[in-house]
């Protein structure tokens, strides 16, 4: 009833088209596969394999994928494990259906869904496992000035058109200087990017859209 609900809201937005649904975390994984969505809304809980898991598997075969994950809680920890993994974020099943839509709207157009509360959880968790990278000073000399700005807009939550409008560069250059970005840091994506730039204070949490 969930998933049907969901579809009905979605089918009302002339810019969507729903083209799979899926009732398990494996079904999930093929079908993603095979039909390569543009944005995934991935429940938590789910028989066979949890969304976590999922997720994981399905970025690891198409890093494309843009994961928005469902919670019933807000500090759900699954949810730390989910964007540590590669999810963009988070949305509760409670939320309304124009911040559903404009959540994915956001997500689509390249930025994550880390609003301040979370990115504070969020960094706070990074810190104690130290799952970021350690010598900051050292790898954040080796960006250019460009790709420092860029890194700062990231985490203030632009996306990579907004980006590209501010610094009067295309839209592809923003994408090949956030690969290199990723690569000089060793990040895997643009949520650990962000984080990174709030833990080395290259942008704070009151910069957070």
């Amino acid at each position: 009833m969930f998933r049907q609900g969901l579809k009905s809201i979605l089918e009302t937005e002339e810019a969507f088209r729903v083209i799979g649904e899926a009732s398990t975390g494996r079904e999930a994984i093929r079908f993603a596969l095979e039909t390569k969505p543009d944005v995934i809304l991935m429940d938590i809980q789910m028989p066979e394999l949890d969304g976590v898991a999922a997720t994981k598997a399905i970025l690891s075969e198409y890093p494309e994928a843009k994961v928005i994950i469902l919670t019933m809680y807000r500090q759900d920890t699954y949810v730390f494990e989910a964007i540590k993994v590669g999810a963009l974020g988070y949305l509760l099943k409670d939320a309304d259906a124009n911040d559903l839509i404009a959540a994915i709207h956001r997500v689509s157009d390249g930025e994550t869904l880390l609003n301040a509360e979370l990115a504070a959880s969020i960094l706070d968790e990074f810190n104690k496992t130290k799952e970021l990278p350690e010598n900051s000073e050292h790898k954040l000399s080796e960006l250019t000035g460009r790709e420092s700005d860029i890194l700062r807009l990231l985490a203030q939550g632009a996306s990579n058109h907004e980006i590209a409008t501010v610094l009067d560069v295309s839209e592809k250059t923003v994408r090949n200087r956030l690969s290199e970005i990723f690569s000089k840091l060793r990040l895997n994506n643009r949520t650990q990017a962000a984080l990174y730039a709030l833990r080395e204070g290259i942008a704070t949490l009151k910069d957070q859209q």
